[in-house]
């Protein structure tokens, strides 16, 4: 029940929802309420000039991006799996079209194929099924994930696919199980940095320590005014609005370590 409240709530929160909310207020009260309807219209207005005039998105996000430092080499000296998180694939399309089609996170799966041939002795994992509330076998990700990664090399035999996952809350829990961390090894979690401090705090929460792999940066400037991309701020202050969300929601239900996960101290890493 919580998978589908958390994304019914998760819809109507949406930025975009808001303001068709506004601009419908604005319509049906024009008759009875004039001022209201001219105010909610004076709203709508307001907020898409601010989406056309401000980085408003990228405010918003850029604390997300970057609450962990960008991957580097020094933590990579030694590494025992890597773990990707689903996302990146949009199983609809690829279901129309019979073949993989990507997303705007189509980083994560471009970074873990290089890593999965940079470390050839490192297990892999692939998690995520389906994140639609229809979501069925036909329509999961992994399926699609398995094929394209025939495609780029990396033979189906080597990743380990965990396939029943809906939320980010269920990859960590599910993919522990499957795979069962040693204390001591070294997993790096490869997902989009604005995604990276929940997904973080969740897998904390479950007693895996994992190595943070930022990629699929949304934020770039955020200092850049007048660039008149209202469309794009637009579903960046979504992206952004919605992992706010999701962290404090998350903190509430006792599934992340921590308000806003942080990095941690050096001498704390995977030593759980």
């Amino acid at each position: 029940m919580s998978f589908f409240v958390s994304k019914l709530v998760g819809g109507l929160l949406a930025p975009g929802t808001i303001l068709l909310l506004l601009l419908l207020g604005a319509f049906l009260w024009q008759r009875r309420r004039p001022l209201l309807s001219r105010s909610l219209l004076g709203l709508s207005l307001l907020f898409v000039a601010a989406l056309s005039l401000l980085p408003l998105g990228r405010w918003l996000i850029w604390p997300l991006e970057t609450r962990f430092p960008a991957a580097t080499e020094r933590h990579l000296e030694q590494v025992d799996g890597i773990i990707l998180l689903g996302g990146a694939i949009n199983a609809d399309e690829s279901f129309l079209t019979g073949q993989p089609a990507l997303n705007d996170a189509g980083d994560r799966i471009t970074r873990f194929v290089t890593l999965a041939r940079q470390y050839p002795n490192a297990k892999l994992v692939w998690t995520g099924g389906s994140a639609s509330v229809w979501g069925t076998r036909e329509y999961s990700e992994a399926t699609y994930a398995q094929t394209l990664f025939a495609q780029l090399g990396i033979p189906a035999e080597r990743i380990i696919f965990e396939r029943e996952s809906r939320n980010t809350w269920e990859n960590a829990l599910l993919s522990q199980k499957l795979v069962r961390p040693q204390p001591g090894e070294t997993w790096l979690l490869l997902t989009s940095a604005w995604h990276m401090p929940r997904s973080v705090g969740i897998f904390r929460k479950v007693g895996w320590n994992v190595v943070p792999y930022s990629v699929d940066y949304l934020g770039a400037d955020p200092h850049a005014y007048a660039k008149f991309e209202a469309q794009r701020e637009l579903y960046t202050i979504s992206v952004a609005a919605k992992e706010w969300v999701g962290l404090i929601s998350y903190h509430l239900l006792g599934r992340t370590d921590a308000w806003f996960p942080a990095p941690q101290a050096p001498d704390k890493t995977n030593k759980d």
